[in-house]
């Protein structure tokens, strides 16, 4: 997690990208180092989550912003804008054309 641990997330950035299931694994652990790692250092917090289904998997990345001032920092002027990773071609069914910032309305619990 960032040194940000006083600040309180406002905004959520996810991206989703499906992979097929003999990839899945190999997908984790490239998403991990190359679009995990780099979130722990600038966001709040960051989760990966995975969902297998049948012959394919979906992976959803979760960052936890102070504000789209802080992500816009991270992401470039358009947050929103994907960036998609060097082998992203290489594992995804197909590359996403964005992400989702949505606005914290309401957060009990550990988030990060």
């Amino acid at each position: 997690m960032a040194a940000h641990s006083n600040l309180q997330p406002a905004i959520d950035r996810i991206w989703r990208g499906r992979t097929t299931a003999d990839k899945a694994d190999e997908c984790a652990r490239y998403l991990y180092e190359h679009g995990i790692k780099p979130l722990e250092e600038k966001a709040l917090g960051v989760q990966m989550l995975r969902e297998d289904r049948d012959g394919e998997s979906e992976f959803v990345t979760v960052s936890y912003w102070e504000s789209v001032a802080a992500m816009s920092r991270f992401a470039g002027s358009d947050p929103r804008r994907i960036h998609h990773l060097e082998r992203d071609a290489e594992f995804l069914i197909e590359l996403p054309s964005g992400v989702q910032v949505l606005d914290i309305v309401s957060s009990i619990g550990q988030t990060g």
